[in-house]
């Protein structure tokens, strides 16, 4: 491979995505600083990352995808899952279910109380309003005018509906903002959407900023790894356009890379757990032993049950007239099935009257499938997602040996803590009230097709969590934020120990946020701006 000439900036942002795009636009505002922005992936010219279920045609496809897997794991009974990430500018914002959530306000003061001042929900409120765009409107809680578009569904399902009541029924309050600090009841999610089309970072913040002369993007760029001189970063390695260009960063080199990527250059670079990095060919040269650990996501239970004289998306997606009909009502409107999220209804609730929060997230769909991917069930149906908001396992991501090429290792540890089985018990328990046990649901006969009826007992449930279990795509926490030995970044991202190196993605949460975690990774960005621009003057 050739090499190329070395090239200078002032910030190196490694990734385009939920977060990188922010950076981009922020860092590059002022007009002083020489921004450089890496993708791996490549430009968002792909109608699929456009109309709103291309996610069904996204994921697992490399075009957009970098197509990761776990291990496989011992809590989900031997099973490995596809593990998507966004490969294309507009990272996960352009491939995820784009809910706009941004978790409670315990989770950000929690954040605050373990060691990172500046953190708490009234510090980072002012961040989540200043890049939103609601289309109902600003007031205290919520902006307008911003770059990150929040709008309503376009449509609703009686089926959906019906399931709203029924949570009703057992004390889930009807809500219709899940984003106002306490996201307790049940309603329609917001989405990031524009009347009908996927919004993503790339649409708000990147492409606005491009014609700036002090931003650079350069697609099909994939960092190999970070230069050091002593323990200070001075750029890194990028294979481009078919060549290694080496990089400089007079000021910092910022990760935005995701919480898998993120970490495992890290790893790739010599910074990290020494015993890890040796055991894969990797010279340590700063210790970091949090590096890739800490990982946190949300399992999700996909519950599914079959109704009577309720319509549900699985008849109209198996009949030709039904997708024609989809189509041309997409076409013409921008309205109907082909605007779904993956999940349109949420209900945020609580496993048990000893958790003081929710913890209990749920995704509604009004259609049925056996795995994602899957051709949708002949019968009507509708899927309950029920997901654990404060999991106790955690996993890792650490490098398969030093080629960069290489995908790491993924090992998320689902359900290896004890609390975490008892609460995926427990939320089929509640599931089963809401939808057997309620008068919303008794005309319509609802049966359950997973897991089961013969899942009866609580052994049965727990063994069962982990046959229907998979990831809602919200891996976080690799590269910790705090001020302990085993944190990876301190509260303004620097990675301790080291000069003119940041890390600003999900990666850096301390714990898992109460929701959805793509507005979250906005803030962070947003956050993390103003702190490099106050270091830079």
């Amino acid at each position: 491979m050739q090499t190329g000439a070395e090239q200078s900036f002032d910030y190196v942002v490694v990734g385009a995505g939920s977060a990188g795009a922010v950076l981009a636009n922020r860092l590059s505002a002022n007009g002083r600083h020489r921004v450089l922005v890496l993708e791996a992936g490549g430009k968002d010219d792909w109608i699929w990352f456009h109309i709103p279920v291309g996610y069904l045609y996204a994921m697992g496809n490399p075009r957009a995808d970098w197509c990761f897997k776990t291990e496989a794991e011992p809590g989900l009974n031997g099973r490995a899952l596809n593990y998507p990430r966004g490969k294309v500018i507009g990272g996960c914002s352009a491939i995820n279910g784009m809910i706009y959530m941004r978790g409670q306000s315990s989770d950000y003061d929690h954040w605050r109380q373990l060691g990172n001042p500046g953190w708490g929900w009234d510090d980072v409120l002012p961040y989540f309003k200043r890049s939103e765009d609601r289309v109902r409107g600003a007031d205290d809680l919520h902006g307008q005018g911003g770059e990150w578009r929040v709008e309503d569904m376009r449509l609703t399902w009686k089926v959906l509906d019906t399931f709203r009541e029924a949570a009703a029924e057992h004390g889930i309050p009807k809500v219709d903002d899940f984003n106002r600090g306490t996201n307790e009841g049940c309603g329609y999610f917001e989405v990031n959407q524009k009347r009908g089309v996927r919004w993503t970072t790339a649409k708000g913040f990147l492409k606005p900023a491009l014609t700036r002369p002090n931003l650079t993007l350069w697609t099909h760029a994939q960092a190999l790894r970070l230069t050091l001189a002593g323990k200070r970063v001075t750029g890194l390695v990028v294979r481009h356009e078919g060549r290694e260009v080496a990089v400089t960063a007079h000021r910092e080199v910022i990760l935005s890379a995701g919480a898998v990527n993120s970490p495992h250059l890290l790893q790739l670079s010599g910074i990290g757990d020494p015993a890890v990095l040796k055991d894969n060919g990797v010279q340590p040269l700063h210790a970091l032993p949090g590096v890739g650990e800490n990982l946190q996501d949300h399992l999700q239970l996909r519950l599914i049950y079959k109704v009577k004289g309720l319509k549900t998306l699985n008849a109209t997606a198996n009949s030709l007239i039904g997708k024609a009909g989809m189509a041309a009502q997409y076409l013409l409107t921008k309205r109907g099935p082909m605007t779904m999220a993956p999940s349109q209804l949420g209900a945020v609730t609580r496993s048990g009257p000893e958790f003081d929060m929710p913890n209990l997230e749920y995704h509604v769909q009004p259609l049925s499938r056996e795995t994602f991917g899957d051709p949708l069930h002949p019968f009507a149906a509708f899927t309950a997602s029920v997901c654990n908001l404060r999991p106790e396992s955690r996993g890792h991501v650490r490098l398969k040996g030093p080629d960069p090429l290489a995908a790491p290792a993924i090992r998320p540890n689902y359900l290896s803590a004890e609390r975490d089985r008892q609460v995926a018990v427990e939320a089929i328990k509640l599931t089963r009230r809401i939808v057997l046990q309620s008068k919303a649901f008794a005309p319509h006969a609802p049966e359950e097709y997973k897991p089961g009826p013969q899942v009866a007992t609580e052994a049965d449930m727990a063994k069962a969590a982990g046959d229907i279990g998979t990831t809602i795509f919200h891996p976080v926490s690799t590269c910790r934020m705090g001020d302990d030995p085993n944190a990876v970044v301190d509260a303004r991202l620097k990675v301790h120990g080291l000069e003119g190196l940041r890390v600003v993605d999900a990666s850096i949460m301390p714990t898992i946020t109460s929701g959805n975690t793509n507005a979250p990774t906005i803030m962070i960005a947003e956050k993390a701006s103003d702190m490099i621009l106050e270091d830079a003057a």
